[in-house]
């Protein structure tokens, strides 16, 4: 047996591998700690909360059908994806931070649904006055199911 196969079988340890280990020193550095600040939100129209809320709700549902005859500009895939990496928010958390990113897009079905439907949104200030106007335009699809 030569003298590297007795090392490997041997159960003593290596001199070399020992002076190694002393010569070695671990030394961690000291930990630091970051902080975030607190996100401020931007403040929002009255109208543009209630409708996030009335969306917000419907998507829940899987009821946004008649969103699509008023998004013009792919505004849904941007809100529904948003809401969907976010679903675990209470709604008045998610209305809080969908509006804190795609307040725009929320606009713009606003506004759009203002146009073509002769509304003014200042003037639906509640759920109800929403949902209202929401199976009211259901009711106006022909051979709707509802």
């Amino acid at each position: 047996m030569t003298d590297e196969e007795k090392k490997i079988t041997s159960n003593e340890p290596d001199v070399e591998e020992e002076k190694e280990k002393e010569d070695f020193e671990v030394i961690m550095p000291e930990a630091s700690w970051t902080t975030m600040d607190a996100e401020e939100f931007k403040e929002q129209p009255e109208e543009l909360k209630v409708f996030a809320n009335f969306y917000i709700s419907q998507f829940s549902q899987r009821d946004l059908e008649i969103m699509d005859a008023y998004d013009t500009s792919s505004n849904t895939v941007d809100i529904n994806h948003y809401l969907l990496d976010n679903i675990h928010f209470t709604r008045k958390n998610l209305v809080k931070h969908a509006l804190q990113y795609h307040d725009y897009n929320f606009q713009s079905l606003l506004d759009e649904i203002a146009k073509k439907d002769k509304i003014n949104p200042k003037e639906m200030t509640s759920y109800e006055d929403w949902n209202t106007w929401y199976e009211k335009r259901r009711r106006e699809i022909p051979n709707s199911l509802s």
